[in-house]
């Protein structure tokens, strides 16, 4: 007899692939979390620091906001969705699959240039950047510009500059912002395009610059339970996510909380 897979594999299997499938009723004590790539260092100390007061659990599955929005409206089995835009949220609450209620905006963040290294010298992001010269042969990494907040972020902050036609065609795109701070981690990009917070985990890159805050849409995070949910502690694992305790995490990781 095949033996069944844990509920942890088939929702990491979900992150991966984003195939369909019908909503599985979660354990008293579990809430599944679908949440942004960039919160990955801070959530998994948030969800700790609850576990750790609650004894409950919280399974999270980290990947691009756009792919875990779609697995949601498609059936995946989350209790709780934190994306990081606004958009992918409403996109979400605009196909009835976000409890009515319960959406707060929890997180802010900033735009930054990173560098293949430690101790690059900073640059002045403006419109008189060159960052075409920069990059010499090598490519920008962004995150799906089209699709995953961090490079619609990028994108428009570029545009806004006068920037993005000399980049364009020569931007490594990758499924989330994680993954292009690897490809600038391990010198297969010499530049990219990063959260503040994402830049702050990974040793190997050096922040040189930060994108103005009138050049793209404010970063929000909101969070919200979905339509769906089973989960009995999927209030209590959102309401922490605005604690005192959290806000601690959440700022030393770089986020601006919202209050």
């Amino acid at each position: 007899m095949r033996k069944a897979l844990p509920r942890r594999a088939i929702v990491a299997a979900l992150a991966v692939v984003g195939i369909a499938l019908a909503p599985i009723k979660a354990a008293a004590d579990e809430v599944v979390v679908f949440a942004a790539a960039s919160l990955t260092n801070a959530l998994d100390r948030v969800a700790a620091g609850w576990t750790a007061e609650t004894t409950h659990a919280a399974v999270i599955s980290y990947a691009g906001s756009s792919a875990l929005a779609r697995q949601i409206q498609q059936g995946a089995p989350a209790d709780i969705f934190i994306s990081a835009s606004v958009e992918w949220m409403d996109a979400v609450a605009d196909t009835g699959d976000l409890r009515e209620g319960t959406r707060r905006d929890l997180l802010g963040n900033t735009l930054v240039l990173i560098a293949y290294g430690r101790d690059v010298p900073p640059v002045t992001v403006d419109a008189n950047l060159d960052l075409a010269g920069m990059l010499g042969d090598g490519r920008l990494a962004m995150a799906l510009v089209d699709a995953v907040p961090a490079g619609i972020y990028g994108k428009a902050a570029l545009t806004s500059l006068g920037l993005w036609d000399g980049v364009a065609a020569r931007v490594a795109q990758t499924d989330n912002v994680r993954a292009a701070l690897a490809l600038v981690a391990r010198n297969e990009a010499p530049l990219g395009i990063v959260y503040a917070t994402d830049a702050a985990a990974e040793d190997d890159v050096s922040v040189i610059g930060t994108f103005p805050a009138a050049s793209h849409a404010p970063i929000v995070y909101p969070a919200g339970i979905t339509a769906e949910s089973k989960s009995p502690v999927a209030a209590d694992f959102l309401d922490y996510l605005g604690s005192d305790a959290a806000r601690v995490i959440w700022e030393a990781e770089g986020f601006t909380v919202i209050e």
